[in-house]
């Protein structure tokens, strides 16, 4: 699979797992987390994506870039960390 299809299917984990702000269901917003998707690639591509970095990163990101606070947010971190890892290991 090529980066570009990557990117897609990490696309769309970020916004049906963790959709911090939800946007999900927005048509015009369905590029919201594209840079956070690119970074989330990036890690899968050097090899440094393990769960927990990839929790950290998008928790990182809705805490202090989008200055979200919320009961449930690092679960959801969680979660699709944990997608993404599922998607790594695919054949």
């Amino acid at each position: 699979m090529d980066r570009k299809a990557n990117r897609a299917i990490i696309r769309k984990i970020l916004l049906t797992e963790w959709d911090p702000i939800g946007v999900s269901d927005i048509p015009e917003a369905q590029d919201e987390y594209d840079a956070y998707a690119d970074t989330v690639c990036g890690m899968l591509v050097n090899q440094t994506a393990s769960v927990d970095a990839i929790a950290q990163y998008l928790f990182k990101i809705a805490t202090e870039h989008m200055g979200l606070s919320y009961p449930g947010l690092a679960e959801r971190c969680d979660k699709a960390a944990r997608a993404v890892a599922a998607f790594q290991s695919d054949p």
